[in-house]
């Protein structure tokens, strides 16, 4: 019998398959952390239902930016704004609905319509200049934070601004970010006395753990929708293209700029859906949030196994990272640990997880 095997295609075995998923790192990651945590602080209530909520609205928060920041990484594109992107989008629903008294509503959609719109500018800027985007976004990083500074104190005269909350009750798009769903699951369940209830005061007998908070919906929907975008769309292909080799990618017909700039902006948007959730959860905006957010984000991404030089990722191994993050940054309260660890922790985790995204490289590319 004839062998039609062409010699021309190398062949990969299940297990080298296996290992050069991008996923595999933050898999093993999240099962070496709640195995620790498990064992260090599994009778602190860090996995009671009110401790596990905690650590998945974490969770939920750096989701939320890691896959904007998952799918420009791949891209080939890095954005050192997302942080102030964060505190600058809050501070303009703050002022508009607070200051101004504009509906909750209006201030949301103009948050995220001039949000989107420096996205659109970052990426434009990068794309027409030819600047690493690492300079570009960090230029942006500076200006936005200085603006977000600058207006709040112009309008303000404090760079903390309240009364977001009461602004925002009965609005209907508020609580598409605020608000909280499964509150009669929770609740029959805190009756049944499957889950803790309140034994004093006016919240007597209601659940401690009243709902899922939109946050975590947001987070849930976004690594949906970025895992189907990457994986089942022609634009996704276009994507891992664009990051791979962009200017094959040109020849072959791929819109590589329509594509990055595109990036840009979803990561934006991703950026003010983090804001406008923080804003409408604390009922204030403040001009400081979001220090460090797009460090923590890109670090997610990488644990998830991107890679720095872009065409290869993950976006469910990024919101795996993601995970690790809430676990470890909630496990080492729980566990009475000092809270400046977890920056030991994401120094650390980086570098082993850059070790092992350059080995999975070597292992893709046939280098030694």
């Amino acid at each position: 019998m004839t062998d039609t095997t062409d010699e021309r295609l190398k062949q990969i075995s299940p297990l080298r398959r296996a290992l050069i998923r991008p996923e595999l790192g933050a898999i093993s990651g999240v099962i070496l952390v709640f195995a620790f945590f498990l064992m260090v602080a599994g009778d602190s209530g860090m996995f009671a239902p009110q401790g596990i909520m905690n650590w998945s609205v974490v969770s939920a928060q750096f989701a939320i930016i890691a896959v904007g920041a998952c799918l420009l990484m791949i891209a080939g594109e890095f954005d050192l704004s997302v942080g102030s992107m964060i505190g600058f989008a809050g501070i303009v629903i703050a002022i508009l609905s607070v200051q101004w008294g504009w509906p909750v509503w209006a201030a949301i959609l103009v948050a995220f319509a001039v949000c989107v719109s420096l996205g659109f500018v970052n990426g434009w800027l990068v794309i027409k200049t030819g600047l690493p985007s690492f300079i570009v976004t960090l230029a942006f990083l500076y200006i936005l934070r200085g603006l977000t500074i600058w207006l709040s104190i112009l309008t303000t005269q404090k760079t903390v601004i309240g009364g977001v909350k009461k602004a925002a009750e009965g609005d209907w798009l508020a609580a598409l970010f605020g608000g909280k769903v499964l509150t009669g699951l929770f609740r029959w369940m805190g009756e049944m006395g499957w889950i803790a209830t309140f034994t004093r005061g006016t919240r007597a007998g209601q659940p401690v753990v009243e709902g899922v908070p939109m946050l975590i919906v947001w987070a849930l929907g976004l690594v949906v929708l970025g895992h189907l975008l990457l994986t089942r769309t022609r634009f996704g292909n276009w994507i891992f293209a664009a990051g791979g080799d962009a200017q094959a990618a040109r020849h072959v017909g791929v819109p590589v700029n329509r594509v990055k700039i595109s990036m840009f902006m979803f990561t934006a948007f991703c950026a003010t859906v983090f804001a406008t959730a923080q804003v409408m959860e604390f009922g204030s905006a403040a001009a400081d949030r979001g220090v460090l957010k797009e460090f923590e984000a890109i670090i997610s991404v990488v644990i998830g196994g991107a890679l720095l030089t872009g065409g290869y990722g993950s976006v469910i191994g990024a919101a795996l990272g993601a995970l690790i993050f809430g676990v470890v940054q909630q496990g080492l309260y729980f566990s009475g640990a000092e809270s400046s660890l977890f920056r030991v922790f994401l120094g650390t985790i980086l570098i082993l997880a850059v070790i092992l995204n350059t080995y999975i490289r070597r292992i893709i590319t046939g280098e030694r």
